[in-house]
């Protein structure tokens, strides 16, 4: 078969894409011409190809039409990825187009098909890249307080020193952050990803703007993001909560939920007020009480102790109001509780300034009962000599399985583990097959790139031996990462999970329902 030139490739793709949009991206009849043109022109290609369209795979299209764009020098490799979304947003229905779709079905199927709607749209536009989160590995860990599911994160890979150099040579404030509407067709740089593909809806929660957009992450089922219009720091407050309510009140499928705003306990983007959400499928939404209480003045909102690693209140009521009024009694207490038998100190003086220390990090939701329910995870992110990265951090012992602040994702059951994770638990199992050679001596040179875990390899050696097959030995690292995991929650909860512990607990539940 003879073979055709870049030239002919680049049209033929040219159409494929065409084809794609009208079968899956909504792209109308009348429009096909317009952006068939618009794309010729991006290409400097003269004219369409006329023959047939043979089958294709998305990916692979795209693939080659980066390629092409690469080496008629339109952009370098380093910019691939932002270039192929480019080509996906010229494709897609405008952001107003999207929410007019969005608000037909909401009104004709209700919210939960209208948000089936727009996460194929980020499937089939490519903004969420199926191909990409399919790499992650995860699995389910059974244990006694609860299941925990554990994810290694290859879909966002570690970027190249030549990546990182050019992501510092971007300059410029614009978009101010990831979370800030302004990144909507944004075309991106070194630093920021190109969002051309990403699309979302606006609303109002307690009166004020925001809007709904899906993570390009998917750390779980329909992960979403909800965003204030406005970019100012995270802030939880007795609006919070307002706001929550108001949310799951138009979107009774999903959870939401909020970082506390604090370091060490909050989430990796503080100065812009976010919330997460999606399907309520984390394991913490499973779990039963531990314990019952009631509030005296509020009849009809039930108080319980989640049996769980960390410490959760969680509150239920189909009484709004009341839920409400429960849940901000909570956090008022919170803020200003210490007790030092239990090492906890709400607040220190720094320089004659307040420093805050206890922080909550809630959840609201809708149970199979139609309640309001909210999960309050009590936070605190004190250090000390002894813990420099936090009393309630994971222990440096810890941190070759995970340093990062422990957010919300992660006290609710659903670990994000770093993608370097997977190389290096492939070179443990291969020194506890007897592949590679046990060298001490080579592990305790800092340089080394299993320097970080020898702890680990030497518990598993004496524990296994280095002559395992494949299977004990995959086991075996599984079983301590799960193992990790485990303490790395119960290291999160100010109420810890002993007699006195729990006492303590009650103390704190007592002076809010008393």
């Amino acid at each position: 078969m003879a073979r055709i030139s870049f030239e002919e490739q680049a049209k033929q793709n040219v159409n494929k894409l065409i084809d794609y949009a009208v079968k899956k991206l909504y792209l109308q009849e009348y429009d096909v011409v317009y952006v068939k043109n618009q794309l010729l022109d991006l290409f400097s290609l003269t004219e369409p190809y006329e023959g047939p369209i043979k089958d294709y795979e998305l990916y692979a299209v795209l693939d080659q039409l980066s390629d092409y764009a690469v080496r008629k020098k339109m952009i370098d490799e380093n910019g691939k990825l932002n270039f192929e979304t480019k080509l996906m947003g010229m494709l897609m229905p405008a952001p107003s187009k999207t929410v007019e779709m969005f608000d037909d079905i909401a009104a004709y199927k209700g919210t939960e098909a209208a948000c089936d709607f727009l996460f194929k749209l980020g499937e089939d536009s490519t903004y969420l890249r199926r191909p990409d989160l399919d790499k992650n590995l995860i699995w389910e860990h059974e244990a006694e307080r609860g299941n925990i599911i554990v994810t290694i994160n290859l879909a966002k890979p570690e970027k190249t020193p030549e990546q990182v150099r050019l992501a510092k040579l971007a300059k410029g404030g614009y978009p101010k952050c990831m979370l800030c509407a302004e990144n909507l067709g944004w075309a991106g740089n070194a630093a920021k990803p190109a969002r051309q593909t990403i699309r979302t809806i606006p609303f109002e929660l307690d009166g004020e703007k925001w809007f709904m957009q899906y993570s390009p992450y998917q750390y779980f089922a329909q992960h979403c993001i909800a965003v204030s219009a406005e970019h100012r720091p995270m802030c939880v407050t007795s609006s919070t909560f307002r706001r929550m309510l108001d949310f799951v009140d138009m979107f009774p499928h999903y959870f939401i939920g909020s970082n506390a705003a604090l370091p060490i306990v909050g989430g990796s983007i503080l100065a812009h007020d976010h919330y997460q959400g999606g399907k309520k499928v984390l394991p913490v939404f499973a779990r039963p009480a531990r314990r019952t209480y009631v509030m005296r003045n509020l009849p009809e909102v039930s108080i319980s102790i989640v049996d769980w690693y960390n410490s959760i209140i969680r509150i239920e009521s189909k009484n709004r109001a009341q839920a409400l009024e429960a849940v901000n009694s909570f956090r008022t207490a919170w803020d200003d509780y210490t007790d030092e038998t239990a090492n906890i100190i709400c607040a220190t003086s720094q320089d004659g300034e307040r420093v805050q220390h206890n922080a909550i990090t809630p959840i609201a939701s809708k149970n199979e009962r139609g309640e309001y329910q909210f999960n309050l995870i009590l936070r605190n992110n004190r250090t000390d000599e002894a813990h420099p990265f936090g009393i309630f951090h994971p222990a440096v012992e810890l941190h070759n399985i995970k340093q990062e602040s422990i957010g919300i994702i992660e006290v609710m059951g659903l670990f994000i583990l770093p993608g370097r994770l997977s190389e290096e638990a492939h070179a443990i199992r291969d020194i506890l097959t007897g592949k590679t050679p046990l060298d001490f001596k080579a592990l305790a040179d800092e340089t080394h790139p299993l320097h970080k875990h020898l702890t680990m390899i030497a518990q598993l050696a004496t524990d296994n031996g280095t002559d395992c097959s494949e299977k004990k030995a995959s086991d075996a690292v599984t079983a301590y990462i799960n193992t990790a995991c485990e303490k790395i929650l119960d290291t999160t909860a100010v109420f810890k999970n002993t007699d006195e512990g729990q006492a303590a607990f009650d103390r704190f539940i007592h002076t809010v329902i008393k």
